[in-house]
């Protein structure tokens, strides 16, 4: 099998690092509009050469689009002379439902929408990493869409890296990773907003320790990524923000009022969540 992978970045890159010890994979090439990229990636071993898009997708078996949203609907819609074949396109993009709507229909069976459930605030192919895919959640959506032979291969690929594969529709999905993905990012730039915004913030910043790294991790993430993201998923985050609003307001109103039995119930409420975790 020959792997195509467009955008070499932190998913791309990690991708082709996983699918290195598959041994039904014949070679795995990529591409980047980034220069930059496409030197480290090949100094890094990701792939075995940097080839045009127009090459990857007439030479290889499977095209895994690792770009944003808007860069797979421009590709997606290059790719409408992939009409008619075997060869499987699959988006690693954190937003669906923009994506199946634009698939050309002429080439919807080629295509699996599908969204790893990992990452990292890194971005570029400096930051991809062996093992990123292993044990972690991929959510493939509308497969009933996409071709046998599609769905075959997407299943055997994301399960011989170790994935765990979860199906639901895209409007679901973009729903759900709103609340679990999307949400977290707003509230960790607010923070580091916050925090930044003071007029001591070097002292206060001198004592931060694992609580506040922990939630102003994602606060490194690539701005440009997460412009886009919010952009497409805007209604689905604006639901979870404003959810989030009414909770933090319930701890708040309970501190002002010195209604520490509120607070408590409030907390413990909240560690009802690892329950289901564990």
């Amino acid at each position: 099998m020959r792997i195509g992978i467009v955008g070499l970045g932190l998913m791309g890159g990690s991708m082709a690092l996983a699918l290195k010890h598959l041994s039904f994979i014949t070679s795995i090439v990529g591409s980047d509009h980034n220069e930059e990229h496409q030197r480290i990636a090949l100094a890094r071993g990701l792939v075995q050469a940097i080839v045009p898009f127009s090459k990857l997708k007439e030479e290889c078996d499977v095209i895994f689009l690792a770009v944003p949203v808007n860069g797979v609907i421009a590709l997606l819609n290059e790719c409408t002379d992939l009409e008619g074949s075997d060869k499987t396109l699959i988006d690693l993009g954190s937003t669906k439902a923009l994506i199946v709507d634009a698939v050309p229909p002429c080439i919807r069976e080629n295509f699996i929408p599908a969204h790893p459930m990992t990452g990292t605030e890194q971005f570029g192919p400096n930051a991809a990493l062996e093992g990123l895919y292993a044990d972690k959640v991929v959510v493939l959506c509308d497969l009933e869409h996409s071709g046998n032979t599609q769905r075959d291969t997407a299943l055997r690929i994301f399960r011989s890296i170790g994935m765990q594969v979860h199906t639901m529709g895209a409007a679901q999905h973009d729903r759900h990773a709103a609340f679990i993905s999307h949400m977290p990012h707003v509230i960790s730039y607010a923070l580091a907003n916050t925090v930044l915004a003071q007029e001591e913030k070097e002292n206060i910043l001198a004592l931060a320790a694992g609580g506040f790294r922990s939630m102003s991790r994602l606060a490194k993430s690539s701005p440009a990524m997460w412009e886009d993201i919010f952009r497409q998923n805007r209604e689905n985050v604006l639901e979870a923000v404003e959810f989030f609003e009414t909770e933090l307001q319930a701890l708040k109103t309970a501190l002002k009022n010195q209604d520490y039995t509120e607070l408590r119930r409030e907390m413990k409420g909240a560690n009802k969540l690892y329950e289901i975790f564990s």
